[in-house]
């Protein structure tokens, strides 16, 4: 049996290798300042603390269990400090503010620990990491940040954490139980039980009790890399099938397997090139600009299609096709390098009063999916208007309206229907939300709770199977789960294994040479193609696979906001 370790006493000094001098007793109780657990336990140690414990408790308001120790170089200027048993704090660490932490934590070298803090027991902060449980005000840009003054929420820390070398935790921000908090993260929002967070700012990797998260990825990173190979390899010669000699469009197939040309299939090939980082297959780029520019109606700003006959509005104002080609024509026009040439001035004329009058008489209750696919062709109209005419109007309206109307239950706009349950809601809160929050950087109003209703509505219809797998319905699931992410990580490990499935589902829908179909059992076409590839790349995005795969958004569905902050800080360009 081998022998046991030798423990650190005044009678067995330390060794530190072969030959080693052995250190004084004064050496030691100086190393212990710098690592607490070697403390060498003798009677003098143990007289100094109890000294600087009384000086502490006399001059910052600290109770200290009997056993803690605490550096006599660590920092600590608290108002108020209460230390649970065997706890330490090491040499240069920094404590300040009303700090609370429980039993068995450990404060190392260099960590700064400042404002209200809760921190349970067994606690681990490593080097230099901080927690910052207070924040400088600074709300009025007339006023120096300096003068201002403070203001605190607090920081609480459950039991059983590790917070690692240099990560940061921000006021304001519960760290759940048995957490990881990877080095060098910043946490800016709550972190749920047995997670491991990582990243600026800090976002779920995963959840410490799932043992089975790689061989989960595994599939669904095969699946990207087979699907971005063979997508690669094929969307040009999928394209050139798609051209009509004839005409400026392109050739698509609708759900009953006719060939049809429309405004929007060119947008499509547009999209589909210019997210694949090639250029768009057309014969003559600047005649292309042209056409698209020339859809737009002079009067009312709106991009009619002119193949397709006015189709019954998804808004009492308007038809529905003009609506969408707002979105369709204006992104493959930037795609191009260009843009609108006049505003849309449908919505720039109105008065504040008579857009929300608009956004009121929308069909929310009956055709909630209609009433969003209004919001999104407003939004970006306004997105048009503010970037190339410098107009920029109702901007707040719109989020402030929406802001009002949203149902702080369900986390959508609108009503579930008898027939289709919340179908309409869902998918609605996709179009308006691409439109809207996503599109402009906005905070969603309720993330949790929409994250809920969007996993309730999957669950009620079984996943989508049969005739209900199409683009639409997996589409309008996984951009609002994509978009809720960027900002709560609620149920983050049920909804990556989620996308995990659904992209090895995806990828096995890929017709070789044909590109992929809007639903099952339908032909492959530009749309189909255009839309599965987008959200094959979301659900990427959501398990940090987006690097992998090969085509990226840059159109209708791309995931840069176009303006960070609120409305009123998105200034036209050129401002």
């Amino acid at each position: 049996m081998p022998a046991k370790p030798a423990i650190e006493t005044e009678a067995s000094p330390p060794q530190h290798g072969p030959g080693a001098k052995a250190l004084s007793a004064a050496e030691r109780r100086a190393r212990a300042g710098w690592m607490p657990w070697t403390q060498p336990g003798d009677a003098e140690t143990a007289a100094e603390q109890r000294e600087r414990q009384q000086t502490l408790a006399a001059q910052f308001g600290a109770s200290l269990a009997s056993d803690v120790f605490i550096a006599p170089d660590a920092q600590v200027f608290t108002d108020q400090l209460t230390m649970g048993a065997r706890s330490w704090i090491a040499a240069g660490a920094l404590v300040r503010g009303d700090v609370t932490m429980g039993a068995d934590c450990t404060v190392n070298p260099y960590a700064c620990l400042s404002g209200q803090l809760v921190i349970g027991d067994g606690v681990r902060i490593a080097s230099h990491a901080t927690l910052v449980g207070f924040n400088h005000d600074a709300d009025d840009l007339d006023v120096p940040i300096f003068r201002q003054g403070t203001s605190a929420r607090g920081i609480k820390v459950g039991d059983d954490v590790w917070i690692g070398a240099n990560a940061v935790l921000l006021d304001g921000v519960t760290v759940g139980n048995h957490v990881i908090v990877a080095a060098g993260a910043v946490v800016s929002r709550n972190v749920p039980d047995y997670s491991v967070v990582g990243g600026v700012p800090a976002r779920v990797i995963r959840d410490r009790r799932d043992r089975t998260v790689p061989a989960r990825r595994a599939p669904a990173e095969a699946a990207l890399e087979s699907l971005g190979a063979m997508a690669s390899a094929e969307w040009q010669a999928i394209v050139d099938a798609a051209r009509d000699p004839d005409a400026p469009g392109f050739l698509s197939v609708d759900a009953h397997g006719r060939r049809q040309l429309t405004a929007r299939h060119l947008c499509d090939v547009i999209e589909i090139a210019t997210s694949f980082g090639a250029e768009a297959p057309l014969a003559d780029r600047a005649e292309a600009v042209d056409w698209l520019q020339g859809l737009q109606d002079e009067d009312t700003g709106l991009f009619p299609d002119p193949f397709q006959p006015p189709a019954p509005g998804t808004a009492q104002d308007g038809d529905g096709l003009a609506l969408y080609n707002v979105l369709a024509v204006g992104y493959a026009l930037e795609c191009l390098g260009a843009a609108p040439r006049a505003p849309v001035r449908v919505f720039e004329e109105m008065s504040g009063e008579a857009l929300c009058r608009w956004l009121e008489r929308l069909p929310w209750a009956s055709r909630a999916w209609g009433a969003g696919a209004a919001v999104d062709a407003l939004g970006t109209a306004l997105y048009f208007n503010r970037r190339y005419h410098q107009s920029g109007r109702h901007l707040e309206t719109l989020f402030g309206w929406l802001a009002l109307n949203v149902d702080k239950v369900t986390g959508v706009w609108g009503r579930p229907t008898e027939a289709e349950a919340m179908l309409q809601p869902v998918n609605g809160f996709y179009r308006l939300t691409r439109g809207t929050y996503a599109q402009f950087g906005v905070p969603l109003p309720a993330p949790d709770a929409a994250i809920d209703t969007v996993l309730a509505h999957r669950r009620h219809f079984r996943g989508f199977q049969g005739a209900r797998y199409n683009a639409c319905n997996i589409l309008d699931i996984v951009h609002p789960l994509w978009l809720a992410t960027r900002e709560t990580d609620h149920r983050r490990c049920e909804i990556e294994a989620l996308m995990a499935g659904e992209i090895v589902r995806a990828a096995a829908a890929w017709k070789p040479g044909a590109g992929f179909a809007f639903g099952s059992g339908q032909a492959a076409g530009l749309q189909g193609t255009e839309m599965w590839l987008s959200t094959v790349y979301l659900m990427a995005n959501i398990l940090g696979l987006a690097g992998a795969f090969p085509f990226c958004p840059k159109g209708i569905h791309r995931t840069e906001p176009v303006g960070q902050g609120s409305p009123s800080t998105m200034r036209a360009e050129g401002d």
